[in-house]
């Protein structure tokens, strides 16, 4: 039986692309991975929302890469329920593990369910992701029952791995290292960008002008007095992403309304060079809270994968970077938005987008997924055909 690494994700895998998907679609090069989606309670129904097949759904992403959708108890992260939960998701897992005719030999665990311990002598890696402590709230977890749960998985880990600088000191216990994976970026997906089609729900008249934009999902972590500051000065603002429902009420409607202001929603990720082909300047836009500051914004690599500029809010994983010039901080929104229309200023010359994708370059998702294999003990050569 061919070896099988489990990945239990923070997020759905069919969600915003992020860390989790990134790392396993790149792992599945080295090994068969089954990607864990976060147990569904069964409140939000017992058929699975993409396939409308009832209980845990299995199925086949690709050759070398499956994807396992487990149902869990109503309230499934309440006190001594979420215990149920994390035997229900290892009982799942082991039974997919069989229907795949593969042996788990290592697991990682990302996410809040306790996947550590699903397969007897495999390579346990916990890989943190976010300072869920901190963002307890805006997943409506408690956060001394997270913080419980962190010091076990963390403690019975063979390996424990952060995303970004700032979790290096959190997570890090007498005895135990801590191994810093930030996030990356996929440089391909932004080879010929300046050639892609031009997105059909956009203005044609934005092609050949100076724009704004912000890609990715827009919830509390985003300050949108930022925003509103960029939008005042009266430059087209492009806003790519699915919007969380409870997130600004009252400014979020006033902001969109704008005429110069284009909200598209949701895309997919294969769709994104055509709207990053139209923005100049892209924002990482982070409210400062302890949860953001231990983030590592995807966002902002891709931007300069794109060949494009950023202007960022401050952020430990942005000076990490050691970007100097090519990422300006902001931590006002009058700062903010003047440093979007000095950028905008910018002619977007080849020999600046080329420097700009020289960095990103060496933040490449290939270098990354080869830090979390050495943790994991695999082999790094890639499987033929994958």
């Amino acid at each position: 039986m061919n070896d099988l690494l489990v990945y239990g994700g923070g997020t759905r895998y069919d969600g915003v692309s992020g860390t989790d998907r990134h790392m396993a679609d790149r792992l599945s090069a080295y090994i068969d991975v089954l990607y864990v989606d976060p147990p569904r309670p069964v409140r939000s129904g017992l058929r699975d929302p993409e396939t409308g097949q009832a209980g845990h759904v299995l199925r086949a992403v690709r050759p070398g890469l499956w994807r396992l959708s487990p149902v869990a108890p109503p309230a499934a992260y309440r006190r001594g329920v979420d215990r149920i939960t994390g035997v229900l998701a290892r009982r799942a897992v082991r039974a997919a593990a069989r229907k795949v005719g593969r042996t788990v030999t290592s697991v990682v665990v990302a996410g809040t369910t306790d996947l550590l311990d699903v397969s007897p002598g495999a390579r346990k890696v916990r890989y943190v992701t976010d300072d869920l402590v901190a963002g307890a709230s805006l997943i409506r977890m408690s956060a001394s029952r997270l913080s419980a749960a962190e010091d076990r998985m963390t403690a019975r880990a063979d390996a424990v791995a952060v995303v970004s600088p700032d979790l290096v000191e959190r997570v890090a216990r007498p005895g135990r290292t801590v191994t810093l994976v930030p996030n990356g970026c996929d440089m391909s997906a932004y080879i010929g960008i300046d050639e892609a089609p031009l997105p059909a729900d956009l203005p044609p008249e934005l092609a050949g002008t100076p724009v704004a934009g912000f890609v990715g999902h827009i919830n509390a972590r985003i300050d949108i007095a930022l925003l509103e500051a960029v939008a005042r000065t009266g430059v087209p603002l492009v806003l790519v992403g699915p919007r969380s429902g409870d997130y600004e009420p009252e400014r979020w409607p006033e902001l969109i309304g704008r005429p110069n202001v284009h909200w598209v929603g949701r895309k997919p990720y294969e769709e994104l060079p055509s709207y990053l082909r139209l923005i100049d300047v892209g924002l990482t836009p982070y409210a400062d809270s302890a949860f953001n500051r231990a983030s590592f914004p995807l966002k902002t690599l891709e931007y300069l994968a794109a060949g494009r500029g950023v202007v960022s809010t401050d952020l430990p994983a942005t000076a990490w970077l050691e970007a100097g010039p090519l990422i300006p901080v902001a931590r006002t929104p009058a700062d903010f938005a003047a440093a979007v229309t000095a950028e905008l200023g910018t002619p977007r010359t080849a020999a600046l987008a080329e420097r700009r994708r020289a960095l990103a370059a060496q933040h490449d998702w290939h270098q990354r997924v080869r830090l979390l294999a050495d943790l994991l003990g695999l082999e790094i050569k890639e499987v033929a055909g994958r």
